[in-house]
């Protein structure tokens, strides 16, 4: 009996003993020997930025919520990644459950891709939807290598090739929906693909934004790699943003270009708003704190922006400041035009139109930042060069 007494207290001690841990995350191997007390997620990921997503760790599987998947979304979606070889959950309902590390990967939006080559993980994606828009060089030979495939439904007017993605057997499909009106992800669902929603363009901050490729790492287990990855991403930032404070001055600045008669001016809780105020710049609707665009006529800018000293984030397409002449004559006379203080960021554009501005450029904000602060503070960054933004030069 004193035997059996003690033997239930041997094993009722084990039973509280907390998780023990391995070294590292497992990259490219399942468990072959579970064990219940072994944490298998030993390098995890701390947010600081992004609003969009969380996790929550448990020892051998990971459950991620997107808080809102698209724009009018009516409730969030969540996903359980289980380390693969060991038990699933129960209790999670229809949330789709996805072993990791993920083997094989589609990537429908080019903002995901710096993060999968920061990450070491190009050679886990198949296919993504076109190259027509991207700049990545390495996913550019791939593609012409036939180790990627092309399967549609990149905003050139293609449906995406359902039967051909389904003959790929992805481990995973990431991809974004912008509203409910968008058919492309329930058309996945429904074939059966792992479909997992990727709404990092919704996060407006810059660093928020980057900070997205940590969600991308929850499906391979490199949470260490992109930890380290953002956390130079965050601390240049900083440093950019703190340098820009002690400039001496504050120039005023306005943005963007109108549209079928409509100018849409980024609110001051814009991604683009946000980058303007941390390079110490007096952008003249930072007092909205909209963090979407603001519908206004040309009037209403030019009564407001006549004379600021910058004009930035342009119609992409102007050559010189003659193409914008020759658009509307009315923006000769803004003072930025007379100036020729009019950039845009259009510098890293591919011959398809596609800018890495919104590829590179979003997981790599403090380039951006330090584009923003040489143009309005050149003296504080006098060894920098222009990578995403270029001056739109007089008329030749």
């Amino acid at each position: 009996m004193k035997y059996r007494l003690l033997l239930i207290i041997i094993v009722a001690l084990f039973a509280v003993l907390p998780a023990q841990a391995q070294e590292a995350n497992l990259l490219d191997a399942c468990v072959t020997d579970y064990d219940a007390t072994v944490d298998y997620f030993p390098e995890k990921v701390t947010k600081e930025h992004a609003t969009g997503f969380t996790v929550e760790y448990f020892a051998n599987y990971k459950v991620v919520t997107v808080n809102t998947p698209w724009q009018d979304a009516e409730a969030p979606l969540q996903y359980v990644l289980v380390q693969c070889g060991t038990p699933a959950p129960e209790g999670f309902g229809d949330a789709l459950v996805i072993d990791v590390p993920v083997p094989t990967i589609v990537a429908m939006s080019t903002s995901f891709l710096p993060h999968l080559t920061q990450q070491g993980l190009l050679d886990r994606l198949i296919a993504i939807d076109t190259a027509l828009y991207t700049s990545n060089d390495e996913v550019l030979a791939r593609v012409a290598a036939d180790a990627i495939s092309e399967i549609g439904g990149g905003g050139s007017g293609q449906e995406v090739n359902v039967e051909a993605l389904i003959d790929l057997e992805p481990a995973l499909v990431m991809t974004q929906r912008f509203s409910s009106a968008d058919t492309t992800y329930p058309v996945l669902q429904e074939a059966g693909l792992p479909v997992v929603i990727n709404a990092d363009f919704l996060d407006s901050s810059p660093l928020g934004l980057a900070e997205w490729g940590k969600f991308i790492s929850l499906f391979f287990n490199t949470e260490a790699l992109a930890q380290e990855q953002f956390a130079g991403v965050s601390e240049r930032y900083a440093a950019l943003k703190a340098a820009a404070a002690d400039a001496t001055s504050q120039p005023t600045v306005f943005a963007g270009t109108p549209f079928d008669g409509t100018w849409y001016m980024p609110g001051g809780g814009s991604y683009l708003g946000q980058l303007l105020a941390d390079a110490n710049a007096a952008y003249l609707w930072a007092d909205d704190p909209a963090t979407g665009s603001l519908f206004l006529d040309f009037e209403t800018v030019f009564d407001r922006a006549v004379d600021a000293e910058f004009w930035v984030n342009v119609n992409p397409f102007w050559g010189t400041l003659a193409d914008a002449e020759a658009e509307d004559a009315r923006y000769a006379n803004f003072a930025a035009f007379q100036n020729a203080t009019v950039y845009s960021n259009n510098a890293r554009v591919n011959a398809n139109g596609g800018s890495d501005y919104f590829e590179s450029g979003y997981a790599n904000p403090d380039i951006i930042l330090a584009d923003l602060v040489k143009i309005f503070h050149p003296d504080l960054l006098p060894d920098h060069t222009l990578y995403f933004y270029a001056q739109v030069p007089p008329a030749q």
